[in-house]
């Protein structure tokens, strides 16, 4: 007959590693909040491109020059607005290589922040990113009711 051991003795084959799990689960949410923040930054680049190319579109379709300025902030305001984001943190600068008529290339750039760290259901802090677009269209040159000539026509 065989005698039989007691396999339970001692530290033998004692599971390790357990401690490890909280540390891999925390570096899987900071992981996750870091790809979250990524997005958001990328997010309000597409917005603020998108509000700057809405800016510029209104402002070469505006009648005149200082109905441009109210047309280009209402129009990129209503843009980001549309995307979902805060338009209380849209900025739009207008400006133009001459005055506005035919031919002036208008160029609007509409900046934007988004927070460093944004979590959900409690919203953003920290420090913020600037985010900056610019478009640029120039004001049709055959159009009815503007001052200059057609110049820019090759």
């Amino acid at each position: 007959m065989r005698a039989s051991t007691c396999r339970c003795s001692g530290d033998q084959g004692q599971v390790g590693g357990i401690e490890v799990l909280p540390l891999g689960v925390l570096v899987f949410v900071v992981g996750a909040l870091l790809l979250a923040n990524a997005w958001a930054v990328v997010d309000a680049r597409l917005a603020a491109t998108t509000a700057a190319r809405e800016a510029t579109r209104s402002a070469v379709e505006a009648s005149d020059g200082s109905s441009a300025l109210e047309a280009a902030v209402r129009a990129g305001r209503e843009a980001l607005a549309g995307m979902g984001r805060d338009p209380s943190r849209l900025e739009i600068a207008l400006s133009a290589d001459r005055p506005f008529g035919r031919c002036a290339r208008v160029t609007a750039t509409a900046s934007t922040w988004v927070p460093a760290i944004t979590l959900p259901w409690i919203g953003g802090f920290g420090r913020r990113f600037e985010i900056e677009a610019t478009a640029t269209e120039v004001v049709d040159p055959l159009r009815e009711g503007l001052s200059g000539d057609a110049s820019c026509i090759g």
